[in-house]
């Protein structure tokens, strides 16, 4: 049988993510540690909490109505029963999320400008590898003016060490509007870097 949720007539009137009720359609899912893990869509959060595989920690001033019931909508639910994530899983690399992890500011000179571009710290030419230990956002003229040359040739220096993106990180970035109830469960994410 399938349950297709509607939103009510109260709910028609607050559409829209500008109520700060992460009403744009994506629930933040925690595993069972409280950790976050996932964001999903309204309608995958339903059938988890239907099914009882999750608990609703906060809910959104909209109403979802099948047939049969009547349901808060979900903002933030978390998982009965712990889900093993896997460490060390390295995460493709893309120039949304190398960028969203530079800050958006090249990461030689800070400047956030001029076009940005994706550098190899180490270039391929050289040897270097497509990690996120390698990588870097740059503007062009610094992209251009380092080349492929090591820093070490170069008088360029970086302004932090590149590291691999924080999940906290891919959770902002899959969800268009962060809710102002997701930030207690984000730690690390402050408002005005959800802004961004």
């Amino acid at each position: 049988m399938s349950v297709v949720f509607a939103p009510g007539p109260a709910a028609r009137a607050t559409e829209g993510p500008a109520n700060g009720t992460g009403i744009g359609g994506r629930v933040l899912v925690l595993n069972a540690t409280y950790e976050p893990i996932h964001v999903c869509s309204v309608r995958r959060a339903a059938v988890l909490l239907l099914k009882a595989k999750a608990e609703m920690l906060e809910t959104g001033d909209r109403v979802l109505h099948s047939e049969r019931i009547q349901l808060d909508r979900p903002v933030v639910i978390r998982l009965v029963t712990y889900v093993r994530v896997p460490r060390g899983v390295t995460r493709r690399i893309s120039r949304r999320v190398l960028f969203a992890r530079d800050g958006w500011q090249c990461a030689y000179c800070g400047s956030g400008s001029n076009r940005l571009t994706l550098d190899h710290v180490v270039p391929r030419s050289r040897g270097g590898t497509s990690v996120w230990e390698n990588v870097v956002t740059s503007c062009a003229p610094c992209n251009h003016r380092k080349g492929d040359r090591l820093l070490e040739e170069t008088s360029m220096t970086l302004r932090t060490t590149p590291r691999p993106p924080t999940p906290v990180l891919f959770i902002r970035l899959a969800a268009e509007h962060v809710p102002e109830s997701w930030f207690r469960y984000l730690p690390g994410l402050e408002p005005s870097i959800a802004a961004a």
